[in-house]
């Protein structure tokens, strides 16, 4: 049993999980996408015309680009607590609007319309800056593909969902907005606590490639999977138990990413785990025999001058008085680099913020 538990321990540590379990809430936050399939729903339903709901896609747009709550509130909220929110904010929003289109609730004025599917799509914002902040505070150098493949599965929401819509095989057209409303939501509530820094950057191993590889190679797969799935019900007539079928094969792959945390899970020793740091790794100056302190001050300062201090930002802006300092002084005094936790303020005045 102590084996047992110390696996389980583990997993739900390993930062691997936390990953695939940010791919499932990205899969399912792209709910801006599917605004096409379901205002013909709204025109229909609410006796709209095309200006009216021209109105609902820019506060659409809007509640998706207004992300400055969201990544404030991460500075201070955990990341469950921010998926907590997210999830509340798609189901109130989206909840209500299908409640109106289905007839179950009072039709509402456009403005209020509007302020419905802006918080409904705000929502996407929380799943963003949960998912995408806490892995890369799990894989500080592999930040790049992290942010990379999070987006992308963004992208498979509305592929997704049309799918499982097609399976329900409902004349029901406000069942898309309920599924809207409900799927974001349940897979956040369910991979909340997941998702949370678990010291990724102690977690590196040399098999982290093949890992890589595995991931890229499934979201090859998923995109073409989808894109000819679409393509063959839209031209040929498929029965509902291929239908059935081709969906199961979708969540199939879905899933498969979970066999990366399984896999390094039950091969714990057989591969030992290394630190990955976040800044230029330095070696460790180690005393020798007769070896003064003061020798040893020395070549650490020397090995200071003689490596770059912002090995992973472009443009750095140092100012003069620091530069003047002793370099263990100019060290402790130097402002955040990529890599590091930036405040608000600290992060407007970076070229990369702006280039992002």
């Amino acid at each position: 049993m102590g084996k047992v538990a110390e696996r389980l321990r583990a997993f739900s540590r390993n930062r691997w999980l936390v990953f695939v379990a940010a791919m499932w809430v990205q899969s399912m936050a792209g709910t801006g996408y599917l605004f096409g399939a379901i205002s013909p729903v709204l025109k229909a339903r609410l006796g709209y015309d095309q200006r009216q709901v021209a109105a609902l896609a820019v506060a659409k747009n809007l509640g998706g680009y207004v992300g400055v709550v969201a990544g404030t509130l991460s500075a201070t909220l955990p990341p469950w607590a921010m998926l907590l929110m997210g999830a509340l904010q798609n189901f109130v929003g989206y909840g209500w609007l299908w409640l109106v289109v289905a007839g179950q609730a009072p039709a509402l004025p456009l403005s209020m319309m509007c302020a419905l599917i802006f918080v409904g799509n705000n929502s996407a914002t929380y799943f963003n800056t949960a998912s995408l902040v806490t892995c890369v505070q799990n894989f500080p150098r592999s930040r790049g593909p992290m942010v990379g493949i999070l987006k992308g599965f963004l992208g498979l929401t509305s592929a997704i969902l049309t799918q499982v819509y097609t399976v329900k095989h409902t004349i029901d057209e406000a069942w898309l907005v309920f599924m809207v409303a409900v799927g974001p939501a349940m897979i956040a509530i369910a991979t909340m606590f997941v998702i949370r820094p678990v010291g990724g950057h102690l977690q590196a191993r040399p098999s982290d490639k093949i890992s890589f590889m595995f991931i890229y190679t499934i979201c090859l797969l998923l995109a073409s999977y989808l894109a000819g799935v679409n393509l063959v019900q839209d031209f040929l007539e498929l029965s509902d138990n291929v239908v059935l079928f081709l969906t199961v094969v979708l969540f199939v792959l879905l899933i498969s990413p979970i066999l990366i945390p399984v896999t390094l899970t039950l091969t714990l020793k057989a591969e030992n785990p290394c630190e990955e740091a976040l800044l230029s790794e330095e070696p460790l100056l180690m005393g020798e025999g007769g070896t003064s302190q003061e020798e040893e001050d020395q070549l650490r300062s020397k090995k200071e001058d003689d490596q770059p201090e912002a090995i992973l930002s472009v443009v750095e802006d140092k100012s003069k008085n620091i530069d003047s300092l002793p370099p263990c002084e100019r060290r402790n005094r130097r402002p955040p680099y990529l890599g590091e936790d930036f405040t608000m303020m600290e992060a407007l005045v970076k070229p990369d913020f702006w280039l992002i």
